[in-house]
């Protein structure tokens, strides 16, 4: 196990130095001078070429990637043009939501999809599983921005049940922030379980057909047993997979969600920083989204071996 998680470990470095070469690469890819993007056609050279040497863009652009590196290494992703912020700090602040709202949608998705594609595995060709996979092929096909908006429109317009409009910390009332984010998270939710029960489904009737599941049966262990006790473990390694997938995919990619939803998140703050041209904010949120989706993956990897008995022997 410890070669295991080393080996892990060793190949998750280069891949977040990929990882930053490839954000460096993509930001420096845009048409124009940065520093004449972000001041505007109404600036002068002298405003423009102190902002270039601010930000090293002066520099030969291999000295610009160690340098910036260097400073990422140390929390130094530079500082927001537009409010002056230090881009870590203001990552971080906009990234609690987003993980709030993501982590439990997550976590709610996978307990309620996980016994569902159970149940639809063990009821194969039943009306169960077709009414099962009818409602989860439903939700994956949903649109989350429609589906966010339709139920704007039930519980905030017609019910009045939700607000539906801005936000309110937990630090200041924590049942009226929790009355902003039920919606949000009920939209990740229901797309969420059709993604996750169709894998827990199709990853189950793989397990139910071995030989170990035939010959518990044979001794006579009840069915609820064999798939809590025997299928479940197996079963449950490739739709882990899929969930440390998922997180990652949702932690960095929910700017539509929180742009329906008027919530402050990282993926809000995205759109905004793209739209004032707020290049260093842009580059951090691009850094950070990615280095989160590598460790989270490096988590998942990590979790493996105990539930995939195969994983273990060979670690």
């Amino acid at each position: 196990m410890p070669g295991y998680i080393l080996r892990r470990l060793v190949l998750t470095l280069p891949t977040l130095l990929l990882v930053a070469l490839t954000v460096f690469v993509l930001i420096r890819m845009v048409p124009g001078d940065p520093a004449q993007l972000m001041l505007g056609d109404t600036a002068d050279a002298q405003t423009i070429a102190d902002l270039r040497r601010s930000m090293g863009l002066d520099q030969p652009v291999a000295l610009q990637f160690l340098i910036w590196c260097g400073r990422a290494l140390t929390g130094d992703l530079g500082v927001s043009i537009t409010s002056n912020e230090p881009v870590l700090p203001l990552i971080l602040g906009r990234f609690a939501l987003t993980a709030q709202i993501v982590l439990v949608a997550v976590g709610a998705a996978t307990l309620v999809a996980v016994p569902l594609g159970m149940i639809a595995a063990w009821k194969q060709n039943s009306a169960a599983d077709l009414g099962i996979t009818a409602l989860s092929t439903l939700m994956l096909s949903l649109p989350s921005f429609w589906l966010g908006l339709i139920l704007l429109l039930v519980f905030g317009v017609w019910l009045q049940w939700l607000p539906i409009v801005g936000y309110v910390p937990f630090s200041e009332s924590p049942v009226k922030a929790l009355s902003f984010i039920v919606l949000p998270i009920l939209t990740l939710v229901l797309i969420e379980i059709g993604v996750l029960t169709r894998m827990a489904r199709a990853a189950t009737i793989d397990v139910l057909n071995l030989d170990y599941i035939s010959h518990a049966r044979a001794k006579g262990v009840s069915e609820a047993k064999v798939l809590a006790r025997h299928a479940l473990p197996n079963a449950f390694a490739p739709t882990l997979t899929l969930i440390g997938i998922v997180l990652g995919n949702l932690l960095g990619g929910i700017a539509v969600i929180e742009t329906v939803f008027t919530l402050p998140g990282l993926g809000r703050l995205m759109v905004d920083a793209i739209f004032q041209r707020d290049y260093p904010v842009v580059q951090g949120v691009m850094l950070f989204i990615a280095t989160i989706y590598v460790l989270v993956n490096l988590a998942v990897d990590l979790a493996y071996p105990l539930f995939d008995p195969r994983v273990a022997a060979e670690a």
